[in-house]
């Protein structure tokens, strides 16, 4: 009888070693999971702080170009360094390229910072170049698109617009704005 006794302890011996062992094992996990948890916080929280620190850089840069622009627009000798044009300019034509260049990249700054949708950029580009100097600007300047990184924002959206030029010019329709097909986001 004492051997029974001795086996019926020892059996509820392990199964308290057991419940003991699945308690801790519960409690690992737990914590485990607040620590993983915390992490993900955390990681969140590092991913908003570089999505911000990318649109301040996006607006400290777009402010920089439109000063730039601008000092070339005001100054004829300035602006001769930047006509990196296809064909040659006159002082005022260039002055317009670099006015439409600024309309053009601030459109571009307002669709990297997820102000306009594509579609949006597309409508608002289409109407811009209704104007014949911002047509002759984007002739002008498709040497530069060329050297373009293929994947890059400025790439993809500088063939949709290529492609909107073209179908705007074979067009035979009064109405412009029904021209082309807005992109799918």
């Amino acid at each position: 009888m004492a051997t029974q006794k001795s086996g019926a302890r020892g059996l509820g011996t392990a199964a308290a070693a057991g419940l003991g062992l699945m308690t801790g094992a519960l409690a690992a996990l737990a914590a485990q999971r607040h620590v993983i948890n915390s992490l993900r916080m955390r990681l969140d929280r590092l991913e908003q702080v570089a999505h911000d620190q990318r649109h301040t850089n996006l607006a400290n840069q777009q402010r920089l170009h439109w000063e730039l622009l601008s000092k070339a627009i005001d100054s004829p000798e300035l602006a001769e360094v930047l006509d990196i044009f296809e064909v040659p300019t006159s002082p005022q034509k260039r002055r317009q390229y670099l006015f439409a260049n600024a309309l053009y990249t601030n459109a571009l700054f307002y669709y990297r910072v997820g102000n306009i949708t594509r579609e949006e950029f597309f409508g608002y580009i289409r109407g811009l170049l209704q104007n014949p100097v911002v047509r002759e600007y984007w002739h002008a300047t498709q040497g530069q698109r060329a050297t373009l990184v293929d994947g890059s924002d400025e790439a993809m959206l500088g063939r949709m617009v290529d492609g909107l030029l073209r179908q705007l010019e074979e067009a035979d329709v009064e109405e412009w704005w029904v021209v082309g097909e807005p992109p799918a986001e």
